[in-house]
């Protein structure tokens, strides 16, 4: 169950009441009169089943509560209430595949950001991948991998162009892009300080490597994995399923791509270059290709239940 909590003004409050009393999957409806100060106006507050959020969320913004007062929506980590269970049991569909698209939005808007904070995790990740890629540690790519923050602006791109959100699209490419091409400029630069300081060789990155070659050099697979990491990812953060993440994290090659890429250019080493870079672009564009498709199918059942679902007498 989720908890939503609204503000109201005084004039909409009858409507809005009777939008949640016809909506199939709610509970707890509680009006306060007059308990809200900024924005003024009645407070009123609901439980809904998952499955039936996204429905009422778009109704709510056609009456204009987002503009004329406030919409809040949280997780309900316990609720011990037989009529929240006949709520949900009443809601069409499993909670788990509900999408909600107006959290989606916001979760890929922030995550897609191009800050201070996404530059420092995703070259440091970079770096950390470069170590791993001079010294054949499987570990240490494994961990990089982890450390990248890129699936935030992968995601982006994925729901703006399901969504039809520009803004989103150019903000995530943004910082896919360019967040790629600092941490790869700074990472040469790490790779020819460590040269200097004697803690990386040349013959590291041009000898036998079998724990990570196949970093530059793409083949088929490598786009087969990048496609099922991208519905993985993509599944987590619409089921709200956040652990299945760090496995679609460690599933992809585009932190080590990036960083092969640059440590084999601070040694002119342009062929393992180039097939690290064909690797990250092969990567990327599998993730965002069947992240695209998965919210379109997703996109496309979820109407289809909202055709099927009944509503309340009354």
């Amino acid at each position: 169950m989720l908890h939503l909590r609204l503000i109201v003004p005084a004039d909409r409050t009858d409507d809005v009441v009777a939008l949640l009393e016809r909506t199939v999957g709610t509970a707890h409806l509680a009006v306060l009169t007059g308990a809200a100060r900024d924005p003024a106006g009645d407070m009123v507050l609901c439980d809904v089943a998952r499955e039936a959020a996204d429905e009422l969320l778009g109704a709510l913004r056609e009456l204009g509560i987002h503009a004329t007062g406030s919409i809040s929506l949280e997780n309900i980590d316990l609720s011990l209430s037989e009529r929240a269970d006949r709520a949900e049991k009443e809601a069409p569909g499993e909670g788990a595949d509900a999408v909600l698209w107006e959290h989606l939005e916001d979760a890929t808007h922030e995550e897609s950001t191009l800050s201070a904070t996404y530059l420092a995790f995703l070259t440091v990740a970079t770096m950390i991948a470069a170590c791993g890629v001079v010294l054949d540690n499987a570990v240490l790519i494994v961990g990089a991998m982890a450390v990248g923050p890129e699936f935030g602006p992968l995601a982006g791109v994925c729901t703006a162009v399901v969504q039809r959100a520009p803004r989103l699209a150019w903000r995530s490419l943004v910082a896919l892009l360019l967040g790629f091409a600092v941490a790869m400029v700074l990472t040469t630069g790490f790779s020819l300080l460590m040269d200097a300081l004697g803690l990386f060789h040349s013959s590291d990155v041009t000898g036998e490597r079998p724990n990570t070659d196949f970093i530059w050099q793409p083949d088929p697979f490598s786009f087969v994995v990048a496609v099922l990491a991208g519905m993985a990812g993509t599944l987590s953060l619409t089921s709200s399923k956040s652990g299945a993440l760090v496995g679609v994290a460690i599933s992809v090659t585009t932190v080590p791509a990036a960083a092969n890429a640059a440590v084999a250019l601070s040694y002119g080493e342009y062929a393992q270059a180039r097939g690290s870079s064909e690797q990250l672009l092969l990567n990327l564009a599998g993730i965002v290709l069947a992240g695209t498709l998965t919210l379109i199918v997703q996109k496309a059942l979820w109407a289809r239940q909202r055709r099927l679902t009944p509503r309340r007498e009354g």
